[in-house]
């Protein structure tokens, strides 16, 4: 009864209203409401998020005389009714920037398409708002060095701002400005002695068609440092322009909508790939494929927010047929097209909560089968631990020198000459690893030898994928023997699960074999023959590792998009944890709680949403001209 009552309070509180397409009722009065059906779980009305208030950001106790007057009803002055709607902003500005205007200012101009027409829904809504965090110093006109420092063929220098255009003139004869996203080849000069500093390409860039969403220019000068540093002279004495900041101009992109935050990451990510799969990894993330995933799974959430909502708002309406909440979902899945049968004029009520959970299982599969292979996102761009282990004198110093194409190691026939990890990032197979080189394993013959294979085991233990080294010669032998039953049978078992450690076995100085062939026992596991010396076997070795560091690190060029930072990780947990309270919810109010909880989660996954410091943390790692 209660909840039926604040449903009707609700309803007459917004008045005659329609739904504009987007979420958001828009009632007689000229006032957008933004959550029927997707709302309060009271159906509770307030303010559209988007409308600009014309003097304070709290609504006003009883609107002006410019505002239609709300009719009054019995429901005035419940504690559960809704305050005063917002009153109707002045002609100067549009009520909301989605362009539905309201009808006491029938000569508003829509933002998005200038059309003056009352309450239409635009026709051309931008494809990606903007973040709604404002890049700091936004204002000014940003300019910096964009290529890399040092001497070269050309050096790009590109300025942001409202005075690009003004920065472009001043340095350049003639004066007017080129044709956009042109280039044009001009003389540059000193804007007040007038001095000439090089002959360059310059590109003007109008906003919004532009990589930052204002206006830009770039200046292609020759690369001498002396140019290079003339020019950033010169512009910085045009008014109005500074020094950009690291990562300002793809910190501006993104406040402007431009880029969202899970394609920022990607473009750092390319911007610092080393490798080949960092490389394919980083531009798929920066095309838009996390983005456009977390985007579909925030929809699914939408659609399962809409169904509950419309649960709770409509579940005791009397005018609902006499037992259609009875019928649930046989009478809407099965009856509907039956001969001599018809449909009802709506979906039953509790088929809207059914299709709700229906979804929400769905998204839970989707999650925790992302959140299984976090870690390879992870690896792929900071790198898979590969440790290199075996008894002493296996060749494990000569394999990591070999690996790396440079002497990291010193290699010598005594046993025992590495005493400690030996570590050095290398590219295998076109993915990233850290190579480490480990002491042979045996009873330590002294103190530093002891701490060296205690330090070994404990590398060993947090290997992604472990280089199982022996004595192709020497397989009979009790350190062999030992090792092959403590460390490779172990590791093998635990292998077909993609998650756990990987190993491979290689059997080295398969030089000192007979020529007949190796004379190798049939329980021997899975292994490749290696020659440090001749390098025989070391195209098969490489081609083994790009297999195995495929399934440690995910493959960049199929499958879903990998999640490569603990912030991913963070927000799919803390979504999926949502969904859990969401299935235990007692409550239907409560049910639709947790769905707007597990939304925020994917929001700020893909859109920001978050707290200053976090989109600092973010920016930090771009260079000053990016």
């Amino acid at each position: 009864m209660w909840r039926g009552l604040r449903t009707l309070v609700a309803r007459a509180a917004r008045g005659p209203c329609r739904w504009d397409g987007r979420g958001r009722g828009v009632s007689a009065w000229g006032v957008t409401w933004a959550t029927s059906p997707l709302g309060g779980a009271w159906g509770r009305s307030v303010p559209c998020g988007r409308a600009k208030l014309s003097s304070s950001s709290k609504p006003p106790s009883t609107p002006p005389p410019s505002a239609v007057p709300r009719p009054q009803g019995p429901q005035s002055g419940h504690p559960l009714a809704p305050g005063p709607p917002v009153s109707t902003p002045p002609a100067t500005e549009a009520a909301c920037t989605w362009g539905i205007s309201p009808p006491s200012n029938p000569r508003s101009t829509c933002l998005l398409c200038g059309r003056a027409s009352t309450m239409h829904s635009c026709p051309r809504p931008c494809a990606r708002q903007g973040s709604g965090t404002p890049a700091p110093g936004s204002g000014a006109t940003i300019f910096a060095l964009s290529s890399g420092q040092g001497r070269c063929g050309i050096a790009v220098i590109r300025t942001s701002g409202p005075a690009s255009g003004h920065a472009l003139r001043s340095l350049t004869a003639p004066r007017e400005l080129p044709r956009a996203r042109s280039a044009s080849l001009r003389l540059l000069t000193d804007p007040r002695s007038g001095e000439p500093l090089d002959r360059a390409l310059v590109l003007w860039f109008p906003g919004p068609h532009s990589f930052t969403g204002e206006d830009c220019a770039e200046f292609h000068v020759h690369g001498g440092p002396a140019v290079v540093s003339g020019v950033l002279q010169a512009l910085g004495r045009v008014p109005g322009l500074r020094p950009a900041e690291a990562g300002e101009f793809t910190r501006r992109a993104f406040a402007h909508g431009k880029l969202s935050l899970t394609e920022v990451e990607g473009l750092a990510d390319l911007i610092h790939a080393e490798t080949e799969a960092q490389r394919r990894q980083a531009l798929r993330q920066l095309d838009g494929e996390l983005g456009q995933l977390c985007g579909g799974w925030a929809e699914t959430l939408t659609q399962a927010l809409a169904h509950v909502e419309a649960y709770i708002d409509f579940g005791e309406d009397d005018n609902l047929e006499e037992g259609i909440l009875e019928q649930g979902v046989l009478a809407w899945g099965s009856r509907v097209g039956t001969p001599g049968i018809s449909a009802p004029r709506r979906p039953p009520l509790r088929f809207l909560l059914s299709t709700a959970d229906s979804q929400v299982r769905e998204l839970e599969v989707a999650l925790d089968t992302h959140l299984r292979d976090a870690r390879r996102g992870q690896r792929l761009r900071s790198g898979a631990h590969v440790v290199v282990t075996g008894p002493p004198n296996a060749g494990k110093s000569s394999l990591v020198n070999l690996l790396s194409r440079k002497p990291v190691s010193i290699v010598s026939p005594e046993p025992g000459t590495t005493r400690d990890v030996l570590e050095t990032p290398v590219d295998l197979a076109g993915f990233p690893a850290l190579l480490s080189d480990t002491a042979g394993l045996r009873e330590g013959q002294g103190p530093v030898e002891q701490e060296g294979v205690r330090r070994a085991r404990e590398r060993l233990e947090q290997a992604d994928l472990i280089l199982a080294m022996l004595d192709a010669s020497d397989l009979a032998s009790p350190s062999s023997c030992n090792f092959l039953d403590t460390v490779v049978t172990p590791a093998i078992a635990r292998s077909p699960n993609g998650n756990s450690q990987r190993l491979l076995l290689v059997l080295n100085k398969s030089d000192l074999l007979p020529p007949g062939g190796p004379d190798l026992s049939p329980e021997l596991p899975p292994h490749l023959l290696l020659s440090c010396l001749t390098g025989e076997g070391l195209d098969r070795l490489l081609e083994a590792l790009r297999t195995e560091l495929a399934i440690v690190c995910g493959n960049p060029s199929t499958g879903p998009p990998l999640l490569t930072r603990a912030r991913h990780q963070h927000h799919l947990q803390g979504c999926l944890d949502a969904l859990g309270h969401y299935k235990q919810a007692t409550d239907v109010a409560l049910a639709a709680e947790a769905l707007r909880v597990a939304r925020g989660h994917l929001a700020r996954l893909h859109g920001g949403g978050g707290t200053e410091e976090i989109l600092d943390i973010i920016f930090r790692d771009f260079c000053v001209g990016k």
